[in-house]
Formats: structure tokens, sequence, C-alpha cells
């Protein structure tokens, strides 16, 4: 049976497709993340700036980074769904790449942290001083690590496969962040980077179990194939909950680097942040576990969603605590 191809007429409408081409609502936690990193450094101990004030030259390079961020995601969403284009064919045939609306088809150099003020002084500064923008190329390329076969392609190989989404949607958007204010030479910002990985490394799993049939016959090895629907819903359960824990714990501990706890925020609003963030995780992995086949039922089943949300709100309640 020959594939309908469906043809879009008009300006407005074709760029309406175009912003749903780049999956918009999966673009809103790298911008957050990357606002609550730069933020959260702003807060932290390791500031630079002894004036601690919100200037011109940091708004502009945290409104630099995070267009960056979003943009960088919206690529990455392209490129997945280019390489994709088979088994989006049988997983979703009503996106824009296999329906056939849509034919396959940084700056962040500037950004320098204080006492850098100028552009010509930023673009000049020695390279070790440029941390921004190899993080942002270390994003750049896992997503070809994950996506495309010369790459690699990790989306084939399970665990791997979340590892290369976890590295840099979850643990170096928060880094990217912090360095357009501070330095990321230092164990805070990994701490919070690792924080947001792990939780990635087993949430990320929610979307692959309805994408089970066109996985398995293109060789993607999730983990839901892999394991089955029961055993990877109970081996990604705990990922929901125990790495927000590690938000209280980071208050407890002492920074082995220098003075003072690891995270260095207000410790109240922290320690109910991650309690609060875990109860959440707690209440979705139960959705997940009471019945996991209905992730096999549902494109966009609720712990997908609530992935989401509690990535946003964790970034917020980051920045909350930092600036409180």
């Amino acid at each position: 049976m020959e594939r309908a191809i469906v043809r879009v007429r008009g300006f407005a409408a074709r760029a309406r497709l175009y912003f749903a081409f780049t999956r918009p609502f999966t673009l809103l936690p790298p911008t957050f993340g990357v606002l609550s990193g730069a933020l959260t450094a702003f807060g932290s101990a390791h500031n630079p700036d002894p004036s601690r004030r919100l200037s011109l030259a940091v708004l502009q390079a945290i409104v630099l980074g995070s267009i960056c961020a979003a943009l960088l995601n919206a690529a990455s969403n392209v490129i997945n769904q280019y390489h994709d284009l088979e088994i989006d064919r049988r997983n979703k045939p009503q996106r824009p790449l296999p329906s056939g609306a849509i034919s396959p088809l940084a700056p962040t150099w500037l950004i320098v942290i204080y006492p850098r003020q100028s552009w010509i002084d930023k673009a000049t500064a020695p390279l070790a001083e440029h941390q921004c923008f190899f993080i942002y190329l270390a994003g750049m390329l896992m997503t070809f690590v994950y996506s495309d076969p010369a790459w690699g392609r990790t989306k084939r190989f399970g665990l791997w496969a979340n590892l290369t989404i976890a590295i840099p949607r979850g643990c170096l958007l928060k880094v990217a962040g912090w360095s357009m204010v501070a330095s990321v030479f230092g164990l805070e910002p990994w701490y919070i980077g690792a924080i947001f990985l792990l939780f990635l490394l087993g949430a990320t799993t929610s979307k692959d179990f309805s994408d089970m049939e066109g996985d398995a016959a293109h060789g993607c090895r999730t983990l839901p194939i892999t394991h089955g629907v029961e055993k990877a819903a109970r081996l990604i359960a705990p990922f929901f909950v125990l790495p927000w824990l590690l938000i209280p714990l980071g208050v407890l501990l002492p920074d082995p680097f220098g003075g003072g706890p690891i995270l260095t925020g207000r410790p109240g609003p922290l320690v109910v942040l991650g309690l609060l963030l875990a109860a959440w995780g707690a209440w979705t992995a139960r959705l997940i576990l009471r019945d996991p086949w209905s992730l096999a039922r549902s494109e966009n089943h609720p712990s997908w969603t609530h992935m989401y949300l509690m990535m946003m709100f964790a970034q917020v309640g980051f920045a909350v605590a930092y600036l409180a």
C-alpha cells in the first residue's frame, strides 16, 4: 500500500510545521536547565564577581546561552528524527518526516566569565576561558554519537543510549549554564549535573516502551526490548527517586576540594527541594510499576510528562534555593 504524502501549503502553515518538527515541549527543560545553572552559579559561593550584581554582561551571556541550548536541542531532535525515519514510519507515522510533510533535509565562544566584559575581550580570551563553548561542543558530538550510525549510534545499545542522552541533556546543560557565570573547575557544578544525569539515565527509558515494535524491527535494543516490559519498569523506577536524595546529601557533605558543603545554596530550600522531588518521583514510579504494560500502549505515558515536569521543577527549585 502506497504511503500517503502530506502536502503543506502557505508560509504560516509551513512555519507551524517546522516549529512542531523541533518538538517544542522538549526544548523547555534544556532552556530551563541552562537558566537554572547560570542562576545557581550566580548565587553560589563560586561567583567570581565580588559585587554579585546581575550586570548587563551576565544577562547577555545567560540569554545567549539559553537560546543556544534551545537551538542545540532542536537540532538534536531533527537529527534524531532524520536517522529514525524508518522507525518513525512504524511508531509515529504522524510526525512531519514520516508523513512526508517535510523533506529530510556558536556564538557560545563569546560566553566568558567575569571579569571580561566587552565582546572583543571575550572573543580574544585564552582558550581555557571558553568553557561554555567546549561544553556545548561536547553536547553536539553526543547527539551524533546517539543518532548517527557513522558515529556509533548508541541508540541501538540499551543503557548506552540512555547514557548518551543523560550526559548532554542532564549533566552538561547544568554545567554549561554554570559556565556562563563561574568556572566549572570545581566539584559543585558537576555534582549538580550528576543528579540530573542519574535521573535521566533511568527516566528517559519511559519513552521507549511505546516504540518497541519499530525499535526491534530496526535493531535498537532498548531496555524494554532487552529485559521485557516488567523488568525494565523495575529497573528504571529507582531513578525517579534516588538521584533527588543527593540534594540533601550535598548540603550535608563537605566539599573535599574547598571549605563548606558541596552545595552552597540555602540549606533549607535545598533539603525541601530534594525531598519533594523524591516524593514526586516515588509517586511516578508507582504509576509505572502498577501497570508496566500501559507504558507500551500509550505514546506519551504520564511518566514521560512527569519526567519533563520534574526536570523543570528541579531547575527552578535550584535557582530559587541559590538566589533566596
